[in-house]
Formats: structure tokens, sequence, C-alpha cells
């Protein structure tokens, strides 16, 4: 048994399995390149490119949030700030920082979601106490340490949502909303990843993945790996340039075979879209 220094919790290792594989690929360009989908390397682009979209797209994802949940007629009504303080945080990597996985929508999204459930349980639970406003400090830290724990826990770590956690206890305004702080972020949360998907995918890419890179929906696939496993045939088909050839025989084991303009992978071994672009990539510099 290890010792407890060395445990280690993958809750995609649970997941990953089970999920869908992404049907990105099989959707019409115009669509699938908006949700961040791509069958070559993006083009480079200087820092200068990059700051230019990045302040279009804070400057139109801030101002949107701002001016819809003003027309909300419940936020009105519960005194709902126009936006919440760390969605400047989060507009930052949404915007700049694309390729950190701490961008990605999962993380972006449940980050913030859990986090907003986290610091309200947390004040709620301390509100029960008479002496709530001494120990507010303390409870201010438990819901910002148990957000970032959660988050950890469950793979969507998301700075902006530290302090999302820490606001629900310790600003009276996001306070006095109680659970509808809830939807207050998730507002904010879709529209800030709409304004995202439009702006940053003009030059840029986003997401890099919506839940994680790795590979997902082994479990629905392994009927088709136990037959790839006995079977020598299987499909070839063209990424951009390069042929991606399943033609290997079980004899040749798991060998990828990489040679100028064509790639060639045993039956049973699934590619993730960013994974072929690799492969690609490789064919074509050799």
């Amino acid at each position: 048994m290890p010792s407890p220094l060395e445990w280690h919790f993958d809750i995609d290792r649970y997941l990953n399995p089970i999920l869908p594989v992404s049907p990105l690929s099989r959707l019409p360009y115009p669509v699938s390149r908006l949700l961040g989908y791509r069958t070559g390397p993006p083009r480079p682009l200087g820092n200068i490119a990059i700051i230019f979209w990045a302040f279009i797209g804070v400057f139109c994802s801030i101002t949107l949030i701002e001016v819809i949940g003003h027309q909300v007629p419940s936020f009105r009504d519960h005194g709902a700030p126009a936006i919440v303080g760390s969605f400047g945080a989060a507009a930052v990597l949404e915007f700049y920082a694309i390729e950190s996985p701490l961008a990605q929508p999962r993380n972006a999204i449940l980050g913030q979601i859990l986090s907003s459930i986290v610091g309200i349980s947390i004040c709620k639970l301390f509100a029960l106490s008479s002496s709530f406003q001494s120990l507010r400090w303390l409870a201010a830290s438990i819901s910002c340490a148990s957000a970032v724990a959660l988050m950890a826990l469950t793979g969507t770590v998301h700075p902006p949502a530290g302090a999302t956690a820490l606001m629900a206890v310790a600003d009276d305004n996001i306070v006095r909303l109680g659970w509808h702080l809830i939807p207050v972020m998730l507002l904010g949360c879709a529209l800030m990843q709409c304004i995202a998907l439009l702006i940053n995918n003009i030059q840029r890419r986003f997401p890099v993945y919506w839940w994680t890179p790795e590979e997902v929906g082994r479990y629905w696939h392994k009927d088709d790996d136990e037959k790839g496993s006995t079977t020598e045939g299987a499909s070839t088909f063209t990424l951009a340039s390069v042929d991606i050839d399943t033609s290997l025989s079980h004899d040749e084991g798991r060998k990828v075979v990489i040679t100028k303009g064509t790639v060639v992978i045993p039956a049973s071994m699934y590619l993730r879209p960013e994974e072929k672009l690799l492969l690609e990539s490789l064919g074509q510099r050799l």
C-alpha cells in the first residue's frame, strides 16, 4: 500500500472512458472551426495581434455581461452587481492566455460554479452563528481553501474562481445575493464563452479542448479494439495532406510508422484530433 504522501486521485481516470468522443470533426467545418476544431496547425501570431484581439475580447465580454446583467429583472430585484469582480481576472485568461489549461471551458465554467456553491454554502453555514461577523474572516479562508481543493479534485482549477469563493463570504453585496449568485455566474460565464469563441477563433484557436486533451470514450470503443486486435484490415482516411492508414497487421504490434506524407497506425489505436495534427505535422516535415 502506498503511503498517504503518495496518494493520487485523478477524476478523469473514471470519467474519460465513459465520455462520448468529440463530435466536432463531423460538424460542418465553419461550425466546428468556431468551436475550436482545426484541420491544420494554427497560424503563428506576433504579440501585437494577440494583444489587439485580447483588448477587443475583454472589452466586448465585460461590456456585454454588464449590459445584459442590468436587463435581467430578477438580478435587479435582488440587487445583483452589474458584474462580479472575478470576471475581470477570468477575462485575462479567456482572451490573452487562451492556450492555458486554466482557460479552457471545463475550468472556466465548472470552476466558477463549484466555487460559487462552496462559497455560498460556507457563508450560510457560518451565518447560522450569532458570531458570524467576528468569524467572517475564518469563513472566507475556509471558503477559498475549500474551493481550491474541490477544483483540484475535479480537474476544474480556475484562479478567478478562488476570488468568487472568497467574495461569496467577504463581499456584502455578494453575500446578500445568496444562492442567486449561481445564475449570475452562469450567465456571465456563458456570455464570456460566447465572445471568446467569436473573437479568439478569428486568428487564433479556442478552446484547445472542451473537456480534456486526453483520450475519451474508450469504453464505447472497446468492442472495436478487441476486433482490431484480431483482424488486419481497417479504414484509411485523409487528414489534410497526410493519409492516416490503419492497415497494420497483428504481427506488427502497435507500431506507428511515419513517412513522408503518410502516417500508419494500428487498427486498435484511437487518436484525438490534436494527436492527428501532431502526426500530420511530423509527416509533412520529413
